[in-house]
Protein backbone atom coordinates (compact mmCIF):
# COMPACT_ATOMS: atom_id res chain seq x y z
CA UNK A 1 0.00 0.00 0.00
CA UNK A 2 1.19 3.48 -0.75
CA UNK A 3 0.50 6.44 0.76
CA UNK A 4 -0.74 9.56 -1.06
CA UNK A 5 0.53 13.34 -0.57
CA UNK A 6 -2.68 14.97 0.17
CA UNK A 7 -1.27 18.27 0.49
CA UNK A 8 1.16 17.67 -2.78
CA UNK A 9 -2.11 16.47 -4.74
CA UNK A 10 -3.81 19.36 -3.86
CA UNK A 11 -1.75 21.94 -4.82
CA UNK A 12 -1.03 20.25 -7.92
CA UNK A 13 -4.61 19.59 -9.25
CA UNK A 14 -5.43 23.35 -8.12
CA UNK A 15 -2.87 24.82 -10.06
CA UNK A 16 -2.55 23.00 -13.26
CA UNK A 17 -6.84 22.71 -13.16
CA UNK A 18 -8.93 25.56 -12.50
CA UNK A 19 -12.20 23.89 -12.74
CA UNK A 20 -10.24 21.32 -10.61
CA UNK A 21 -9.45 23.36 -8.22
CA UNK A 22 -13.06 25.08 -7.66
CA UNK A 23 -14.20 21.72 -7.00
CA UNK A 24 -11.60 21.24 -4.41
CA UNK A 25 -12.21 24.77 -2.66
CA UNK A 26 -15.77 23.30 -2.54
CA UNK A 27 -15.56 19.51 -1.33
CA UNK A 28 -13.02 20.73 1.05
CA UNK A 29 -10.03 18.07 2.70
CA UNK A 30 -9.66 14.84 0.93
CA UNK A 31 -10.42 12.22 3.34
CA UNK A 32 -10.56 9.17 1.28
CA UNK A 33 -8.65 6.49 3.23
CA UNK A 34 -7.67 3.23 1.83
CA UNK A 35 -9.45 -0.40 3.04
CA UNK A 36 -7.68 -2.74 5.13
CA UNK A 37 -9.17 -5.66 4.59
CA UNK A 38 -6.90 -8.87 3.21
CA UNK A 39 -6.76 -8.50 -0.56
CA UNK A 40 -8.46 -11.74 -1.08
CA UNK A 41 -11.62 -10.48 0.88
CA UNK A 42 -11.85 -7.93 -0.78
CA UNK A 43 -11.60 -8.62 -4.27
CA UNK A 44 -13.95 -11.75 -3.16
CA UNK A 45 -17.26 -9.09 -1.93
CA UNK A 46 -16.14 -7.44 -5.07
CA UNK A 47 -17.40 -9.94 -7.01
CA UNK A 48 -20.24 -10.64 -4.72
CA UNK A 49 -21.00 -7.06 -4.34
CA UNK A 50 -20.92 -6.90 -8.70
CA UNK A 51 -24.82 -6.00 -10.27
CA UNK A 52 -26.83 -5.90 -6.93
CA UNK A 53 -28.05 -3.72 -4.84
CA UNK A 54 -26.07 -3.14 -1.96
CA UNK A 55 -28.99 -4.82 0.50
CA UNK A 56 -28.74 -7.98 -1.59
CA UNK A 57 -25.39 -8.29 -2.17
CA UNK A 58 -24.81 -7.92 1.79
CA UNK A 59 -27.59 -10.83 2.59
CA UNK A 60 -25.68 -13.28 0.01
CA UNK A 61 -21.93 -11.89 2.04
CA UNK A 62 -23.52 -12.77 5.03
CA UNK A 63 -25.00 -16.07 3.82
CA UNK A 64 -21.75 -17.13 1.69
CA UNK A 65 -19.16 -16.70 5.12
CA UNK A 66 -21.80 -18.23 7.26
CA UNK A 67 -21.09 -21.62 4.90
CA UNK A 68 -17.82 -21.75 6.00
CA UNK A 69 -16.48 -22.61 10.05
CA UNK A 70 -14.87 -19.32 11.38
CA UNK A 71 -15.25 -20.41 15.23
CA UNK A 72 -18.49 -18.70 15.39
CA UNK A 73 -16.74 -15.33 14.02
CA UNK A 74 -18.57 -14.95 11.04
CA UNK A 75 -22.17 -15.24 13.01
CA UNK A 76 -21.09 -12.96 15.71
CA UNK A 77 -22.68 -9.43 14.65
CA UNK A 78 -24.35 -9.69 11.56
CA UNK A 79 -24.61 -6.79 8.26
CA UNK A 80 -28.47 -5.56 9.94
CA UNK A 81 -26.71 -5.00 13.47
CA UNK A 82 -25.43 -1.42 13.60
CA UNK A 83 -22.37 -2.50 15.30
CA UNK A 84 -21.80 -4.55 12.20
CA UNK A 85 -18.50 -4.14 10.12
CA UNK A 86 -17.18 -5.40 7.36
CA UNK A 87 -13.21 -5.57 9.29
CA UNK A 88 -14.71 -7.59 12.39
CA UNK A 89 -16.35 -9.85 10.52
CA UNK A 90 -14.26 -13.22 9.83
CA UNK A 91 -13.67 -14.37 6.10
CA UNK A 92 -12.68 -17.55 4.42
CA UNK A 93 -9.08 -18.27 3.05
CA UNK A 94 -8.93 -19.56 -0.07
CA UNK A 95 -7.92 -23.32 0.21
CA UNK A 96 -11.46 -22.91 2.38
CA UNK A 97 -13.14 -21.53 -0.70
CA UNK A 98 -11.80 -23.80 -3.12
CA UNK A 99 -12.79 -26.78 -0.71
CA UNK A 100 -16.27 -25.62 -0.14
CA UNK A 101 -18.88 -27.38 -2.22
CA UNK A 102 -20.08 -25.32 -5.28
CA UNK A 103 -23.64 -26.58 -5.26
CA UNK A 104 -23.53 -24.86 -1.49
CA UNK A 105 -22.08 -21.87 -2.29
CA UNK A 106 -24.63 -21.65 -5.09
CA UNK A 107 -27.06 -22.37 -2.64
CA UNK A 108 -26.15 -19.70 -0.76
CA UNK A 109 -27.77 -17.41 -3.73
CA UNK A 110 -24.41 -17.03 -5.71
CA UNK A 111 -24.79 -17.11 -9.03
CA UNK A 112 -23.21 -20.17 -11.26
CA UNK A 113 -21.09 -17.33 -12.67
CA UNK A 114 -20.29 -15.74 -9.37
CA UNK A 115 -19.25 -18.78 -7.86
CA UNK A 116 -17.47 -19.77 -10.87
CA UNK A 117 -15.08 -16.26 -10.37
CA UNK A 118 -14.85 -17.07 -6.85
CA UNK A 119 -13.27 -20.16 -6.71
CA UNK A 120 -11.36 -18.73 -9.72
CA UNK A 121 -10.18 -16.00 -7.54
CA UNK A 122 -9.29 -18.45 -4.76
CA UNK A 123 -6.93 -20.87 -7.28
CA UNK A 124 -4.80 -17.51 -8.18
CA UNK A 125 -4.72 -16.83 -4.37
CA UNK A 126 -3.72 -20.16 -3.34
CA UNK A 127 -1.54 -20.67 -6.02
CA UNK A 128 0.89 -17.83 -5.05
CA UNK A 129 -0.32 -16.08 -8.33
CA UNK A 130 -1.64 -13.27 -6.21
CA UNK A 131 -0.93 -11.84 -2.86
CA UNK A 132 -0.26 -8.83 -1.05
CA UNK A 133 3.73 -9.16 -1.82
CA UNK A 134 2.77 -9.11 -5.33
CA UNK A 135 0.49 -6.00 -5.39
CA UNK A 136 2.96 -4.04 -3.43
CA UNK A 137 5.79 -4.87 -5.91
CA UNK A 138 3.58 -4.67 -9.13
CA UNK A 139 3.03 -1.29 -11.00
CA UNK A 140 -0.41 -0.44 -11.53
CA UNK A 141 -0.93 -1.79 -15.30
CA UNK A 142 0.92 -5.07 -14.00
CA UNK A 143 -1.67 -5.54 -11.37
CA UNK A 144 -5.06 -4.96 -13.66
CA UNK A 145 -3.04 -7.58 -15.78
CA UNK A 146 -2.83 -9.77 -13.29
CA UNK A 147 -6.36 -9.59 -12.07
CA UNK A 148 -7.93 -9.74 -15.06
CA UNK A 149 -6.99 -12.80 -15.88
CA UNK A 150 -9.30 -14.14 -12.94
CA UNK A 151 -12.75 -14.72 -14.26
CA UNK A 152 -15.27 -12.22 -13.70
CA UNK A 153 -12.92 -9.60 -12.94
CA UNK A 154 -12.17 -6.57 -15.81
CA UNK A 155 -10.55 -3.40 -15.76
CA UNK A 156 -12.79 -0.89 -13.93
CA UNK A 157 -12.87 -3.84 -10.85
CA UNK A 158 -9.16 -4.08 -11.04
CA UNK A 159 -8.83 -0.16 -10.97
CA UNK A 160 -11.69 0.29 -7.97
CA UNK A 161 -9.18 -2.12 -6.17
CA UNK A 162 -6.01 -0.22 -7.04
CA UNK A 163 -7.60 2.97 -6.12
CA UNK A 164 -9.52 2.03 -2.04
CA UNK A 165 -7.46 -1.08 -1.97
CA UNK A 166 -4.26 0.09 -2.54
CA UNK A 167 -4.37 3.60 -2.61
CA UNK A 168 -2.82 4.41 -5.73
CA UNK A 169 -2.36 8.02 -6.41
CA UNK A 170 -2.63 8.19 -10.18
CA UNK A 171 -5.35 6.33 -11.33
CA UNK A 172 -7.90 7.27 -14.31
CA UNK A 173 -10.61 4.75 -14.61
CA UNK A 174 -12.29 6.64 -17.93
CA UNK A 175 -15.09 3.95 -17.78
CA UNK A 176 -16.48 4.84 -14.89
CA UNK A 177 -20.09 6.08 -15.02
CA UNK A 178 -19.58 8.30 -11.84
CA UNK A 179 -16.60 9.86 -12.55
CA UNK A 180 -17.82 10.56 -16.37
CA UNK A 181 -21.30 12.33 -15.23
CA UNK A 182 -19.14 14.40 -13.10
CA UNK A 183 -16.97 15.49 -15.77
CA UNK A 184 -19.73 16.18 -18.17
CA UNK A 185 -21.37 18.00 -15.40
CA UNK A 186 -18.11 20.20 -13.98
CA UNK A 187 -16.78 20.83 -17.12
CA UNK A 188 -19.36 21.65 -18.72
CA UNK A 189 -20.30 19.10 -22.19
CA UNK A 190 -23.10 18.18 -23.92
CA UNK A 191 -22.65 14.52 -23.72
CA UNK A 192 -21.23 11.93 -21.54
CA UNK A 193 -17.18 12.16 -22.71
CA UNK A 194 -15.61 9.45 -24.73
CA UNK A 195 -12.44 7.90 -22.98
CA UNK A 196 -10.27 9.52 -25.21
CA UNK A 197 -11.76 12.32 -23.57
CA UNK A 198 -11.13 11.59 -20.08
CA UNK A 199 -7.64 11.11 -20.41
CA UNK A 200 -7.43 14.60 -22.16
CA UNK A 201 -9.52 16.47 -19.94
CA UNK A 202 -7.39 14.44 -16.26
CA UNK A 203 -4.20 14.86 -18.41
CA UNK A 204 -3.24 17.84 -16.03
CA UNK A 205 -4.36 15.95 -12.94
CA UNK A 206 -1.08 13.40 -13.30
CA UNK A 207 0.38 12.00 -11.14
CA UNK A 208 -2.63 12.35 -8.80
CA UNK A 209 -5.40 11.57 -10.94
CA UNK A 210 -7.07 9.26 -7.98
CA UNK A 211 -7.05 12.59 -5.96
CA UNK A 212 -8.86 14.09 -8.84
CA UNK A 213 -11.23 11.40 -9.53
CA UNK A 214 -12.73 11.19 -5.27
CA UNK A 215 -12.86 14.81 -5.89
CA UNK A 216 -15.48 14.09 -8.49
CA UNK A 217 -16.97 11.34 -6.85
CA UNK A 218 -17.93 13.70 -4.16
CA UNK A 219 -19.31 16.39 -6.17
CA UNK A 220 -22.62 14.60 -6.54
CA UNK A 221 -22.99 14.30 -2.40
CA UNK A 222 -22.35 17.95 -1.71
CA UNK A 223 -24.13 18.76 -4.49
CA UNK A 224 -21.71 21.22 -6.40
CA UNK A 225 -23.44 23.52 -8.44
CA UNK A 226 -23.20 23.18 -12.32
CA UNK A 227 -21.04 25.79 -13.32
CA UNK A 228 -22.60 28.13 -15.43
CA UNK A 229 -22.05 28.77 -19.72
Amino acid sequence: MRDIDAGAAIRHLSANDPVMGRIIATVGRFAMRPDSEDPFRSLARAIIFQQLSGKAAGTIYDRFVALFDLGGASGAVRRTDPAWSPLGQAFPPPTAVLAMDEEKMRGAGLSRQKTASIRSLAGHFASGELGSEQFDSWEDEEIIAHLTRVRGIGRWTAEMFLIFHLHRPDVLPVNDVGINRAIMKQYGLVAMPAPEDVRAIGSPWRPWATVACWYLWRTEDVRLLTPQA
